[in-house]
């Protein structure tokens, strides 16, 4: 209890910081979107699932010591920075080339719904891929963590890390993915996939401009 409440400025701080982090647009919202949109539910929360875990592995190599080496290291972080724009380009090339479904008056099933593996691949992929997710969290440790935070409190860390992200994500695909929501924009879906596409491919674009 005693080390809780002494650290207890930094788990909150780290609380906020995650929270707007979350909340800001990006590569990881665009997918869930369009998964939640386009596929079923469980699809979606497969996605948030993914993007979750795909966030721990930058929470990991940066406690380990190997986030600041990677940044340091100019042909290392490009090769991440071209390798995720690749990425988002390849799945936003599918949404932009996606042709109108046609469905019967009424009919609110998914289109096609992708396996649980494809959609946490797409999360995990998504978000492990992403450069920006790796300086965020290099500056926000490098003034949390020292070499004599305990154990206890990094794990904390990680463990707040992980299910804001989870819980976040999976709002949003619950939000997104109910039946109402999916029935007003069946008729449209190949044009959401399109416009997520097309966002993806710019977030690509950016992710290839970012300063390194």
């Amino acid at each position: 209890m005693t080390l809780l409440l002494e650290y207890l400025p930094s788990l909150l701080s780290l609380i906020c910081l995650q929270l707007v982090a979350l909340m800001s647009p990006g590569p990881d919202f665009a997918i869930v979107l369009r998964n939640s949109l386009i596929y079923s539910r469980k699809t979606a929360l497969y996605t948030a699932v993914g993007i979750a875990l795909g966030i721990m592995v930058h929470v990991t190599y940066i406690m380990l010591g190997l986030g600041l080496i990677i940044a340091k290291t100019r042909w290392m972080f490009t090769l991440i920075q071209y390798t995720g724009s690749c990425y988002l380009f390849y799945i936003g090339y599918k949404g932009i080339r996606s042709k109108k479904h046609n469905h019967a008056f009424g009919h609110t099933q998914h289109i096609k719904d992708i396996s649980p593996a494809a959609a946490l691949r797409s999360g995990f992929l998504t978000n492990a891929l992403n450069p920006k997710a790796m300086l965020f969290f290099i500056s926000l440790f490098s003034v949390m963590i020292t070499p004599h935070t305990p154990a206890p409190i990094l794990s904390a860390y990680g463990a707040i890390i992980f299910i804001m992200t989870l819980g976040w994500f999976s709002i949003v695909a619950l939000c997104l993915s109910g039946k109402k929501v999916r029935t007003k924009f069946m008729g449209i879906s190949h044009w959401i996939e399109r416009i997520t596409g097309g966002l993806l491919i710019l977030l690509g674009i950016r992710l290839i401009f970012m300063p390194n």
